[in-house]
């Protein structure tokens, strides 16, 4: 055509053409071309047993963490302390007996049973401020690891000792006062770090966590020590501490290194002995730490040191035995573990002041219980109850003790709370003076109600220890 021109086409009406060109695809089409798509889609990897297993134990994972006490343990640095005290309480109790059988062996001595064991209640008294004072001032992982570390080599080279009999008597006594050593810069600087490891609303719960591995710990440790000196002798025994403490180290080397709070200029300037006078004077000006720094001195002079009274009772009042005397302390241990497992569970719901007086309360009412018991099944069921009730008075002062510390008072005033096992000895030897001049029976009976009254009048001293929340 010329000059390029196109022939006139005729103007369609709006949206027939496109009406026309919508034709509706058959359906035989359409399957073939889903056919198609599910030919050469790619298959999804078909692993049917393995994950499905995978699934239920992230479900029995999650659904024991959604558990208060439990809940804890999703923080990292609370996991791996507790893991690492999981191992350390082992070795740690695993040592009474141990220390205990050897020192026995060697001297068949009663006297120097009992002598080992005030041997190694004097570094709390000697060292529980300096542990503290440097909680304070220094890394409290690096303190942890040390210590932890001191205690290895001191199993170990007891170990080393026995198996290659060169043990002398004097070797124990040294090897119990360096352990209890390094027990004593544990304690404080571990605590610190386990408040700092959990939100604040969660401490009282990761605490009562703790109470209740170590109740487990105090069943199982001197149990797996008896099997392997049995088995292995003291020397095995004491190898085997060394590896459960290795392992706690091991644990507490990927802590983070907490930074400490910052320290004012009078702070930063006085000396190491001078920060521990500050910890004393802040822990009695304190109220609530106060309160209940007095509440388990007073349990643990006149009330807990009852325990040592207890192969008497089995054997000569009771007339049970040494079996008998393990079902008592299996009872107690019973109570222990029941109360430590409500504390860690719901732990921040109750009243820590009230709980912590009652507690101490009726622990002293079932030791008085215990004493003036003629039947065995009643004993038993007084032995459950000063369990349940040790808890509340121990572990219910040591959350409102580390609650109401600063974060830079809290190594010094976990010190002195952890000077109460000095106490408890000192009670001890009180119980033994009274069981000579009125026998077993009355000296338990007057130093639990002696208990009883010094609790009542904590109470009327300071009204407001029973609000402290």
């Amino acid at each position: 055509m010329p000059n390029g021109l196109r022939p006139f086409a005729k103007k369609r009406e709006p949206g027939r053409g496109i009406a026309r060109n919508r034709r509706p695809v058959p359906n035989c089409i359409r399957a073939k071309i889903r056919a198609l798509r599910l030919k050469f889609q790619a298959p999804a990897p078909v692993t049917p047993e393995r994950p499905a297993n995978l699934n239920q134990f992230q479900r029995l994972a999650e659904a024991l963490l959604s558990v208060r006490a439990f809940s804890t343990l999703r923080y990292r640095e609370y996991r791996l302390l507790w893991f690492g005290q999981a191992f350390g309480s082992m070795g740690t109790l695993m040592d009474e007996v141990t220390r205990g059988w050897l020192i026995y062996e060697l001297t068949d001595s009663v006297v120097q049973l009992g002598l080992v064991r005030g041997v190694m209640v004097v570094p709390y008294v000697l060292l529980a401020p300096l542990a503290g004072s440097a909680a304070d001032r220094y890394s409290r992982k690096t303190q942890l690891m040390i210590a932890q570390l001191s205690n290895v080599i001191v199993y170990a080279v007891t170990a080393a000792l026995v198996l290659s009999g060169h043990i002398e008597p004097w070797h124990v006594y040294v090897m119990a006062f360096l352990a209890a050593s390094g027990q004593v810069f544990q304690q404080p600087a571990r605590s610190s770090m386990v408040t700092g490891s959990v939100p604040r609303e969660y401490i009282t719960n990761a605490i009562g966590f703790n109470s209740l591995l170590f109740n487990v710990s105090r069943a199982a440790g001197p149990a797996l020590a008896g099997a392997l000196i049995v088995v292995t002798g003291t020397g095995g025994a004491f190898a085997v501490q060394a590896l459960f403490l290795l392992t706690a180290a091991c644990f507490t080397f990927p802590l983070r290194p907490a930074p400490h709070p910052p320290r004012s200029g009078s702070a930063r300037d006085e000396s190491f002995f001078g920060s521990i006078l500050e910890g004393w004077k802040f822990s009695w000006q304190n109220q609530s730490v106060r309160a209940a720094l007095a509440c388990v001195m007073l349990a643990s002079f006149f009330i807990v040191p009852f325990t040592t009274m207890l192969p008497v009772f089995a054997r000569d009042l009771l007339q049970v035995g040494a079996q008998g005397q393990g079902f008592l302390l299996t009872g107690m241990g019973a109570g222990a573990f029941f109360s430590a497992a409500l504390v860690a569970s719901a732990g921040h719901r109750l009243p820590r002041g009230l709980m912590m007086l009652v507690g101490s309360g009726c622990y002293g009412a079932s030791v008085l219980l215990f004493a003036a018991s003629p039947w065995y099944a009643l004993s038993i069921l007084a032995m459950v109850l000063a369990g349940l009730s040790h808890v509340y008075c121990n572990v219910l002062v040591n959350t409102i003790v580390q609650t109401y510390s600063p974060a830079e008072f809290r190594g010094r005033s976990m010190a002195i709370f952890g000077m109460h096992q000095a106490v408890i000895t000192v009670g001890a030897m009180l119980y033994g003076a009274l069981s000579t001049l009125e026998g077993v029976r009355w000296s338990v009976a007057i130093m639990a109600s002696a208990g009883i009254l010094s609790i009542v009048a904590l109470h009327l001293a300071m009204p407001g220890a029973k609000h402290i929340r």
